[in-house]
C-alpha cells in the first residue's frame, strides 16, 4: 500500500449558521458543530483510504470562541497519522463574520476513524508521510494521543505504553 501525504486527505467544509443551528444565546450549538466536524473528518479519512469509514472516537474537542447566528463556519480536516486500520484526523474550525470581515479560530479536535472492507471489517489504511513542520508535530504526537485513548478505553494497560509511562508511574 503506497503512503500518502496528509494534504491529499484535506477537506474544507463550509456551513452557514442558521436559526435552527443555534441555542437561546444565538450561538452555534456544540452538538451541531460536532455533527459537521464528524462529516468533515469522515470525508477526509474516506478520501485517504478510498473506503468506507466509521467514527471510533472524538477527543480533545476544545472550544475557544462561540460562532454566532449568521456567521460562516469553516472546518478543515486532514488525516495526520494512520496506524494499522485506524486514522487520526485533526480538525480546525474557524468562524467568520462576513459583515465585519473578521475570521476567528473557534476550536480544534482529533477524531479517530477505522477503514472498512466490503464486509464491514477493519482493513489497512495507507501510511502518512508528513511534509510540513505542523504535520510532523501532529504525526509524532498521534502515537501518544492514541495510547492515551487506548488506556482510557481499557484496551491498553499504562505499563504497555512506554512513551507514556512517566505520566502514570514514578
Amino acid at each position: 500500500m503506497d503512503p500518502k501525504t496528509s494534504s491529499e486527505s484535506l477537506v474544507i467544509m463550509t456551513e452557514l449558521v442558521l436559526p435552527n443551528d443555534t441555542n437561546t444565546f444565538g450561538n452555534l450549538m456544540g452538538g451541531r458543530l460536532m455533527y459537521w466536524m464528524d462529516i468533515a473528518a469522515a470525508l477526509a479519512s474516506g478520501k485517504h483510504c478510498n473506503s468506507p469509514v466509521v467514527t471510533v472516537s472524538v477527543d480533545n474537542l476544545s472550544f475557544e470562541a462561540p460562532i454566532k447566528l449568521g456567521n460562516v463556519v469553516h472546518i478543515e480536516a486532514r488525516v495526520c497519522r494512520a496506524f494499522q486500520t485506524s486514522m487520526e484526523v485533526h480538525l480546525k474550525v474557524w468562524g467568520e463574520d462576513l459583515t465585519q470581515q473578521y475570521r476567528y479560530k473557534s476550536n480544534q479536535a482529533f477524531y479517530t476513524f477505522v477503514s472498512l472492507d466490503p464486509n464491514g471489517k477493519p482493513r489497512s489504511a495507507p501510511p502518512i508521510i508528513p511534509e510540513t513542520e505542523e504535520e510532523k508535530v501532529l504525526y509524532e504526537g498521534a502515537l501518544h494521543r492514541r495510547q492515551v485513548r487506548l488506556i482510557l478505553s481499557g484496551k491498553m494497560k499504562p505499563e504497555e505504553a512506554p512513551e507514556l509511562k512517566a505520566l502514570f508511574f514514578k
